[in-house]
């Protein structure tokens, strides 16, 4: 379907920190089915923040292409954004909602966390310092050559958003971090403010990222940004039954390529539709209504042959 001229976009914002395995393949492929398939513009963002290996960005973008894939516009670096994220930090500054954090990952793993909060959730030690504890804790860190994150401040309270794949996701919130004690503007804030500006409202995505939605939309609404439709797709496991990684063997393109693998095929069965032929299949016979919504194991060692490749697949 062709994308409707002034309708919204969804997108794909891979990491360029390696070459992506066909977990990640299938979920940009989701998004650009979900796009397309709602006429909607489909945009590519590089999360480059962090965690960079040259030359990745350019491969990732490659094998979406020869998959059939055209973006609209040209793709866009989060590197080259970074004016942005400092004007919606300082805006949440200017209405009190920022405040500087001199934790370590270590300190918020030892220290006591509220009732009802996840494991590792921050406990808010730093929310209520008074300036003379925080000039305090500033020279600590300057003597260790570190500085202060700073953190959103929230109430506690729970959220939920509605989501196309799971119905509804419920999450505290919490002071996320908005820009690291290292000067990198973090995720959280990123891709809001990017999700924002570019007019993304559909955003497909693995469900390993579902429990973030709620405080993204959050400060999506903190910022005057339109909070997105939310779609959390089952992921790709490994053998193990844990998430797929490519420690797991061959499970990149490249890595797979003349093995008999077929992807296409695989990805049909592997989502519930049976196998695909190609794109114009794919976006032929795409429902979400009758999507998958459990994830599946691949096992590499299973992949001599397009055959096996396929019958490797098992819901979980």
């Amino acid at each position: 379907m062709q994308a409707a001229e002034g309708k919204g976009a969804g997108r794909f914002a891979p990491s360029p920190s390696g070459d992506l395995h066909i977990g990640n393949v299938r979920t940009g492929m989701l998004a650009y089915l979900w796009a397309r398939g709602s006429g909607r513009r489909f945009l590519w963002r590089d999360e480059d923040l962090d965690r960079v290996r040259a030359g990745a960005a350019e491969r990732q973008l490659a094998e979406f292409r020869a998959l059939g894939v055209r973006i609209d516009g040209a793709p866009v670096a989060q590197s080259a954004r970074t004016a942005g994220y400092a004007d919606a930090c300082a805006r949440l500054e200017e209405a009190g909602l920022v405040y500087e954090c001199f934790c370590s990952r270590r300190d918020i793993l030892a220290a006591p966390s509220a009732p009802h909060a996840p494991p590792g959730a921050y406990p808010g030690t730093c929310r209520d310092l008074d300036e003379g504890q925080r000039a305090q804790a500033r020279e600590r860190l300057r003597s260790q050559g570190r500085s202060p994150a700073l953190r959103l401040r929230t109430d506690g309270g729970e959220r939920t958003v509605g989501d196309e794949v799971r119905g509804e996701v419920t999450a505290r919130l919490d002071d996320l971090v908005l820009r690291r004690g290292d000067g990198v503007w973090a995720y959280n804030l990123a891709v809001v403010v990017d999700d924002g500006e570019m007019g993304i409202d559909q955003v497909v995505r693995g469900d390993d990222l579902a429990s973030s939605a709620p405080r993204q939309a959050h400060l999506a609404e903190l910022l005057g940004l339109p909070v997105p439709q939310y779609a959390h797709v089952p992921l790709v496991l490994g053998p193990t039954g844990q998430r797929l990684a490519k420690r797991d063997g061959a499970v990149t393109l490249a890595q797979l390529a003349g093995t008999g693998f077929d992807l296409w095929a695989w990805m049909g069965e592997s989502l519930g539709f049976g196998p695909w032929t190609g794109l114009d299949d794919a976006l032929a016979g795409f429902d979400p209504a009758r999507m998958v919504r459990e994830p599946v194991v691949f096992d590499p060692d299973a992949n001599a042959c397009g055959a096996h490749a396929r019958s490797a697949m098992t819901s979980r």
